[in-house]
């Protein structure tokens, strides 16, 4: 499928609430384990998702838009700030679940305000930036990046969840799929 700013905005816009119907009013063993040293529980995954939104999507979409006005040479691409993959700790320190599924629904929202407001046209669409780790990227590969992003912490917190029940399925884990997988790189 293309990218489609407009689908994956749709998509954007329904994880707060995916997540707040699946997660909100869950007992703390669902949400406050995780699968293993090094690993998030699902509150500091949303922390994650917080973070991203605040740090990661609309400043790097920024960033490549400010070459529109730029007299940089074509060849020197905006280079965007590295991901800190564990700034979220400090988006969850204290929170409770309620209050981080809040925090995302609003950053969230804002987020989407400002994507819609920004009035992307195929142009823009095809600007390039500069990833730290994986080099030129155009700002339509980031925003479904951004969509895709969702969904991998979608399945990841449905693969925490499942864990906790890891042994008490017995031979039924054979046709659970979410508790063979080893979790994703990135």
């Amino acid at each position: 499928m293309a990218h489609d700013l407009l689908n994956s905005i749709a998509l954007l816009e329904r994880t707060p609430g995916a997540l707040d119907a699946l997660l909100r009013g869950l007992p703390d063993a669902w949400t406050r384990r995780n699968e293993g040293d090094g690993t998030f529980t699902v509150a500091e995954v949303l922390g994650h998702l917080i973070y991203a939104d605040k740090k990661d999507w609309l400043p790097r979409t920024r960033k490549i838009l400010s070459q529109q006005n730029s007299t940089h040479a074509t060849d020197e691409l905006p280079v965007f700030d590295p991901f800190d993959r564990w700034g979220h700790i400090e988006e969850c320190r204290g929170k409770t679940l309620s209050g981080l599924l809040d925090e995302f629904a609003r950053v969230r929202s804002d987020c989407i305000v400002d994507l819609r407001g920004l009035n992307l046209n195929t142009e823009q669409l095809s600007l390039r930036g500069r990833h730290p780790a994986l080099g030129a990227v155009t700002l339509s590969e980031l925003l479904a990046t951004w969509a895709a992003h969702d969904l991998t912490h979608l399945h990841q917190i449905s693969r925490i969840m499942a864990t906790q029940y890891g042994e008490e399925v017995g031979p039924f884990r054979a046709f659970l799929g979410v508790m063979k997988c080893n979790g994703h790189g990135g």
